[in-house]
C-alpha cells in the first residue's frame, strides 16, 4: 500500500486498522489470483463511485492507473455508472479523475 497523508493519519489515529489494511486488504485480498489488480481496481472504483466515497477516489484512481487501467477506460466506466449509480455520483467522480495518466 502506497504511503500517503491518509495512511499516515490512519496510522496515528488507528494503528491497528492501518496494520489490518496493509496485511489483509492489500497483502491478501488484493493479491488473490481470481481477479487481477486491474480488475480489482475497476471493481473498487465502481463501488466507491456508487457509494459516494469521494475522499477515496483520488488515491484509487491513481492506483487503478498504476494497475493498468487507462484514463479512457475510467471515463467510460464513470459514464456507464451514471445510469446505475446516478448522474451526481458520475459528475463527482469525473471531478476527482486525474487530468493525465501517470
Amino acid at each position: 500500500m502506497a504511503e500517503n497523508a491518509a495512511l499516515q493519519q490512519m496510522i496515528s489515529v488507528a494503528p491497528r486498522l492501518a496494520e489490518l489494511s496493509e496485511q489483509i486488504l492489500f497483502g491478501d485480498i488484493w493479491q488473490r489470483s481470481p481477479l487481477s489488480p486491474r480488475d480489482r481496481s475497476l471493481a473498487t472504483l465502481a463501488a466507491l463511485i456508487a457509494l459516494g466515497r469521494e475522499r477515496q477516489l483520488a488515491w484509487h484512481f491513481r492506483y487503478g492507473l498504476a494497475n493498468g487501467l487507462t484514463r479512457q477506460e475510467l471515463v467510460e466506466m464513470i459514464t456507464h455508472l451514471a445510469f446505475y449509480a446516478g448522474w451526481p455520483a458520475a459528475a463527482t467522480a469525473l471531478a476527482c479523475l486525474p487530468e493525465e495518466e501517470s
